[in-house]
């Protein structure tokens, strides 16, 4: 039997009103940068390296290896005490198994570096590759971490700052006639709006370059065989520089987000 009255009517009104609308949110700087490790992180790959280049200096290489060994273990250590993501913090251990490994066979303190600076290298040509493609890795990572809601969100169309979820036929009653409208179009993917793809471009070759300039100055002093240079300029280009790309980063995307999310006027 069904329900009828004022009480069985206001249950039918509120099934067909249609659903509030959502705000977007907003960039995140914070969850970004958890999502990359977090400043402790970032300050976590560079201990094995200082311990390295501060023990080899003193003891000589077998120490130095040891000393990087250590570090990286208790990095991971205070990681699983702290309760902490150790994604990174065994990736960190691993590359540096595999510096020890090459600078243990070769006998050379120099050698140690090897693995970063064909890292660097490589993470760099992969950066400028992407850009022909019109895929810049560094509007994929954004868009993956902190979508802007420009053709991001399955199943959601954009109209006026406000998401909207898609349904079969819905679309905005018309008051006189009580049919549905057409629904919005849904917003461009943002490869295909030129100001989004313009900006990330460019972060992807200033990350680009500040690959590139690591491995270029370590390759130098590689050269060189300035051990004690060459584990400085490592750290000194590493966190510091890599700290100055994401800040004009974060501030770059959360203008663009900002943008996407402004009420249309």
């Amino acid at each position: 039997m069904t329900g009828a009255g004022p009480a069985g009517d206001e249950v039918g009104d509120r099934a067909t009103e249609p659903a509030p609308d959502r705000e977007p949110s907003m960039f995140d700087r914070e969850m970004v940068l958890e999502q990359l490790g977090g400043w402790r992180g970032m300050v976590d790959a560079t201990l094995p390296t200082v311990a390295f280049v501060v023990a080899n200096g003193i003891g000589g290489l077998r120490v130095g290896i040891w000393a990087a060994i250590l570090a990286a273990l208790v990095v991971f250590l205070l990681r699983m005490v702290r309760r902490e993501t150790i994604q990174q913090a065994v990736s960190g251990l691993f590359a540096v198994g595999v510096a020890v490994a090459i600078a243990s066979a070769s006998g050379q303190a120099r050698d140690y570096f090897v693995l970063g600076i064909v890292r660097s290298l490589a993470v760099g040509v992969v950066l400028l590759g992407s850009i022909p493609f019109r895929w810049p890795l560094v509007g994929v990572a954004a868009e993956f971490l902190a979508p802007s809601h420009v053709g991001s969100l399955a199943g959601h169309t954009l109209r006026r700052g406000r998401v909207r979820p898609e349904e079969g036929g819905s679309g905005t009653p018309d008051g006189e006639t009580g049919q549905s409208g057409a629904d919005p179009e849904p917003e461009r993917h943002w490869r295909d709006d030129p100001r989004l793809l313009r900006a990330y471009t460019w972060l992807t070759v200033l990350w680009a370059a500040s690959f590139f300039l690591r491995a270029g100055v370590q390759w130098v002093y590689y050269l060189a065989d300035e051990v004690e240079l060459l584990g400085t300029f490592s750290v000194v280009l590493g966190l510091p520089l890599t700290a100055v790309v994401l800040a004009v980063t974060l501030w770059v995307v959360a203008r663009l987000h900002r943008h996407r999310t402004q009420p249309d006027a």
